[in-house]
């Protein structure tokens, strides 16, 4: 799966590298037509996503799914004000794309519903913006790229730093050659925060289907710290800190790299020392990423930041001529080392109110690839690639010490104990994607 080293010197040469792989898409569509597109998962971050496409103006919003009706109300109200439209309501993805034949579909879900609902648009005609990371385990990644394959469906990945301006020039930077040599990348979030507390299961919400919100995966009693929002950091629906924030930054290192898309092996250590609330997932991990090149380590606190080191969140490429941070609300900064004499470079970060992301660019990115039928800029493909790095320390952590990873193949040699990890049992009905 590796790809030739390309450069990323501007937006537009982005766009030109990924537009070569031509696939079907919505031919014939004049540019002034909007497509219809469809949200699945109408809580605040569907709500982002899709309030940047309306903004755009090149969709009619057709319908709205949410197994909350609490969250679809709210959504469908925010969309009669800024359209005075009302897009269909429904309950079940299926009746949706069965009834409506949307042309896009964004899936918003919480993570384990990510391959299910992908797989499922792209069979019914539709193109897929899908939030990160792409899938709960790596088989369902694997799937979910083959199906947008054989469907000819484009899919684009909400990992919206490929479209930021700073981040772009960060990258100008690196393939510059201006940092010399890089044989080490560190990358990190470490947010302070308290101890927390445990907080009780209570009844289901009137209006919620608890039963399909948990749909494939087990059925757990609800609590108020799943949902809405707090599912990232428990196991049954997600995979901690390293698959929401670390999967943004751990694309922005394969983004660099280019020739080296998948580690030869992965080591991870942590576990829950400080927190004592209801989640599930490590308060504190780090990770080993051993590559032919470098290394690539990451690290996560979720109850200490790091004000020693100025930088809290993003990546560190050590080269032998100095230092890069890229980071997000602080842009990017260069740090010459003793021996060379360049000045200090700074690029102030370039992001989009309410929220500080980048979703507009992603999106106009995203309607280009549609109508010019070729690969978008944070393709299908390159989700799965980064979504897998994070898989790999979540499934290291699960077994207890490190493997060699088979990157060409995707899976862990000789090691039928770690090879049982790269998927899961769906819950009945759901069945597992091939």
């Amino acid at each position: 799966m590796t790809i030739s080293r390309r450069c990323f010197l501007s937006a537009s040469a982005l766009a030109v590298a990924a537009s070569s792989f031509p696939t079907p898409a919505i031919f014939g569509v004049e540019r002034d037509k909007k497509l219809r597109v469809a949200l699945v998962g109408c809580g605040w971050w569907g709500t982002n996503i899709l309030n940047a496409a309306l903004s755009s103006k090149t969709v009619e919003p057709v319908a709205l799914v949410d197994v909350d009706r609490r969250q679809l109300a709210t959504e469908l109200a925010n969309v009669k004000d800024k359209t005075g439209l009302e897009p269909k309501t429904f309950g079940d993805f299926r009746e949706m794309l069965e009834q409506m034949k949307p042309d896009i579909v964004i899936n918003a879900t919480p993570d384990h519903w990510h391959a299910l609902i992908t797989i499922a648009a792209c069979n019914a005609g539709a193109h897929v913006y899908v939030e990160k990371p792409i899938c709960h385990t790596i088989n369902e990644g694997i799937a979910m790229v083959k199906t947008a394959r054989e469907t000819n469906r484009t899919v684009q990945v909400g990992t919206h730093r490929r479209v930021s301006p700073h981040n772009q020039a960060a990258m100008e930077f690196l393939k510059s050659g201006k940092l010399g040599k890089i044989g080490h990348v560190r990358a990190f979030v470490n947010y302070p925060g308290g101890i927390g507390k445990k907080t009780p299961d209570v009844p289901i919400p009137e209006g919620l289907d608890w039963d399909f919100w948990c749909g494939p995966a087990p059925l757990l009693p609800y609590n108020p710290r799943m949902h809405p929002k707090g599912f990232r950091q428990f196991m049954e629906f997600a995979n901690g800190q390293i698959s929401d924030w670390g999967i943004h930054w751990l694309d922005q290192v394969l983004w660099w790299s280019q020739e080296e898309q998948y580690p030869k092996s992965v080591a991870s250590s942590g576990g829950r020392f400080v927190l004592e609330d209801n989640s599930t997932w490590p308060d504190t991990q780090h990770v080993v990423y051993q590559f032919d090149k470098f290394d690539l380590v990451w690290e996560h606190r979720l109850y200490s930041g790091n004000p020693p080191e100025k930088h809290n969140i993003g990546i560190y490429f050590y080269g032998t001529h100095g230092v890069l941070h890229l980071g997000w609300l602080d842009g990017w900064s260069y740090y010459p080392n003793g021996t060379h004499k360049e000045p200090t470079e700074h690029g102030e970060p370039k992001l989009d109110k309410p929220d500080d992301q980048n979703i507009a660019n992603l999106w106009a990115d995203f309607i280009e690839s549609i109508r010019e039928g070729r690969r978008p800029i944070a393709d299908i493909e390159n989700g799965h690639r980064s979504t897998t790095l994070a898989l790999l320390a979540v499934l290291s952590l699960k077994l207890g010490r490190g493997f060699v990873w088979d990157g060409q193949n995707q899976t862990i040699p000789n090691d039928p104990e770690a090879v049982k990890l790269l998927a899961r049992t769906y819950r009945t009905p759901w069945k597992y994607p091939m």
